[in-house]
């Protein structure tokens, strides 16, 4: 996606740097955080679950990255209906280049779905910061 910056290089960077944000802001991060299982039985694990100490509103983040054009967006409609069956509210943050046009238009469509660039002031917003 021209113009947008690159912060990060691996999904594994974006998880941590998603968790970093959140304790920048005061909140308590947890990451690969275990919750049930999905329909064929593979465990359910959170990338980063965000708390606010004191009112204890908590948030489920899903971290995609993409560097390059290929088949990691083909993921995001079954990423974005695993999350509808989390005990908590989540949204997807994805970051990288490798995210079509279409990919993107569709992530922001479910209002499900924060670029890594936007995530500050959402999570701003959201925990009421």
């Amino acid at each position: 996606m021209p113009g947008k910056s690159k912060a990060v290089d691996s999904g594994n960077e974006l998880r941590d740097a998603v968790a970093a944000l959140g304790v920048e802001l005061g909140l308590r991060a947890e990451t690969e955080v275990a919750v049930g299982r999905r329909v064929w039985g593979a465990r359910r694990r959170i990338d980063v679950v965000l708390k606010h100490p004191e009112s204890r509103l908590s948030l489920g983040i899903e971290c995609k990255y993409q560097g390059t054009t290929g088949s990691a967006e083909e993921k995001i409609p079954a990423t974005i209906q695993d999350i509808r069956a989390w005990p908590i509210r989540g949204i997807v943050v994805y970051a990288g280049a490798g995210f079509s046009s279409n990919m993107e238009s569709y992530l922001l469509s479910t209002g499900m779905a924060v670029d890594i660039a936007d995530l500050k002031p959402w999570l701003e917003l959201y925990f009421g910061l």
